[in-house]
Parts: C-alpha cells; sequence; structure tokens
C-alpha cells in the first residue's frame, strides 16, 4: 500500500455492473490506497448469493443484505427468519440495507414502511447492525426508529447521510452512527457538513455507496472504494482533526458497530 494510514469504506456495492470488468483491480485500487475493509451491500435479496460471493473470493470484503426502499414494492417481503438465516454466514456483517425514500418511490411509503420494520426487527434479533437509506421521510424515518428501539434497543447507522439536523439529532440520542459520504465533500454541502460537525466524532463512518456519489476530484465519474479516502480527508477538516487521528477514528468506530469484522478478523 502506498499510504500507512488505513481506513474502512462501509457502505459500496461491489455487485454493480459497473465493476464487472475490473473487480479485481478496483479492489487492489483500494488497498492500495490505504482502504483495508470494504462492505458490500446486498440491494435485493434474490441477488444476495452473488453479493455473497463476491465477500467469499475476496479477504477484505464483507457484506449485508436487506431490500432498498425504492425496490420495496417491487421485491418479495422480507422476513425476519430469512434475515437471521442469512446473518449466520461469517462475513455477513450488517442488516440491509433498508429505509424510506419518498422523493422517487412515495407511492409506495406503506410497503417501504412494514419492509423497514421487518429489518429492523432482525437487527434486534442477530446484534447486527441496521443500515438506514433515508431520504425525504425524516419525520417518519426518526418516529419508525425511535419506536423500534423503544421496544428493544439495536443498532444502526445511516448510511450516505444527507438529511436535516433533526433526523441527525435523533439518530445520534438513540447511540447510532452517521455515516459520509462523498456529498459531504461536494463544495455547496456547508450545511451538511456543519451537521456532521455536530455529532459526536465515535459516531463516524465514511463510505464511498460505490458507484455512485464519487467524491472531489472524481465527481460525475463513476465512484469506487479506493475514493473512500477523499471524503475521510474532508471528514478530518469538518472535525478539525488530523487526518492520522480521525482515521484512526472511523476505524475503531466501525470496529465497534460492526463487531462481526473485528470478530472475523481476530479469528482469521
Amino acid at each position: 500500500m502506498t499510504d500507512t494510514i488505513q481506513i474502512t469504506d462501509s457502505h459500496c456495492h461491489l455487485d454493480f455492473p459497473d465493476f464487472d470488468e475490473e473487480r479485481p483491480a478496483v479492489i487492489d485500487r483500494a488497498l492500495e490506497a490505504g482502504v483495508t475493509r470494504m462492505v458490500t451491500i446486498c440491494t435485493k435479496l434474490r441477488l444476495e448469493p452473488q453479493v455473497r460471493a463476491i465477500a467469499e473470493d475476496y479477504a477484505p470484503v464483507f457484506y449485508a443484505a436487506g431490500t432498498h426502499p425504492m425496490s420495496a414494492a417491487d421485491e418479495p417481503m422480507a422476513t425476519v427468519e430469512e434475515l437471521v438465516k442469512l446473518a449466520e454466514h461469517p462475513k455477513f456483517v450488517g442488516i440491509g440495507e433498508t429505509g424510506l425514500d419518498y422523493h422517487y418511490t412515495a407511492d409506495s411509503a406503506e410497503v417501504q414502511k412494514q419492509s423497514l420494520r421487518v429489518h429492523i426487527e432482525a437487527a434486534q434479533e442477530t446484534g447486527l447492525p441496521l443500515i438506514i437509506h433515508a431520504r425525504a421521510a425524516d419525520e417518519d424515518m426518526a418516529r419508525i426508529l425511535t419506536e423500534g428501539y423503544k421496544a428493544k434497543p439495536y443498532s444502526c447507522v445511516m448510511h450516505c447521510f444527507s438529511s436535516g439536523a433533526e433526523l441527525a439529532k435523533t439518530a445520534i440520542d438513540l447511540g447510532f452512527y452517521l455515516s459520509m459520504s462523498g456529498i459531504a465533500a461536494f463544495p455547496k454541502s456547508t450545511d451538511l457538513r456543519e451537521i456532521f460537525a455536530q455529532a459526536p466524532v465515535d459516531r463516524i463512518l465514511v463510505e464511498t455507496d460505490a458507484p455512485y456519489l464519487a467524491p472531489p476530484p472524481y465527481r460525475g465519474k463513476r465512484n469506487e472504494p479506493a475514493y473512500t479516502v477523499h471524503t475521510a480527508r474532508k471528514g478530518a477538516e469538518v472535525f478539525g482533526m488530523d487526518w492520522p487521528d480521525f482515521a484512526a477514528q472511523t476505524q475503531a468506530n466501525f470496529d465497534r458497530l460492526f463487531w462481526k469484522v473485528a470478530q472475523h478478523e481476530a479469528a482469521a
């Protein structure tokens, strides 16, 4: 690796066709950049076998699975039992992504809520972190996450967080984590950076959401895990920290939330 500072891409989509032609090279570039671990996310449970295969083929890659809210109306409803069974795999480390998206798919709001509650229960049963996608649904999201937590505590990360300050506060108050994507590095994302700056730094993760949302200087191009470094360096600026210290903090945060990754590494 060209850089001894290590970080983790806590959310990417390595199964997407964008990577079919050079998946090994993409992972190699991540390792060269110091991105030593990646969590690849399955967004439709029928595709879980191929996402699992990527995690099995590449030592630095772990995976999570769930039904993306934008697919909730078109996919079979997940069951708690199904998700709990998947969690038996040693490299399955999180539940989701799930959540609410009213920007494009508000017409399926009720199905999305039902699916979200199933995933919350699976997170409660397994002890694995819930991975949340939230867009244009802050009020319902805050309410459902809080109701679930009051029924039985669980852990959670607000992936690619770009919502408002109130949802951020709700998440932090519940002990959840906020994940910074390339959006936080966009020049016009001043308000979002301020929301992150108000959060405890021990609740921050970094991610790419690759192949989407490449940070500067790659904005508009296909994103990949190696570019996590650019978002993480912006995160260090947001929190007024030296780059090595911020990187180490996000690593500790990731290990705390995604405990199964650290467990797997210790056993390897």
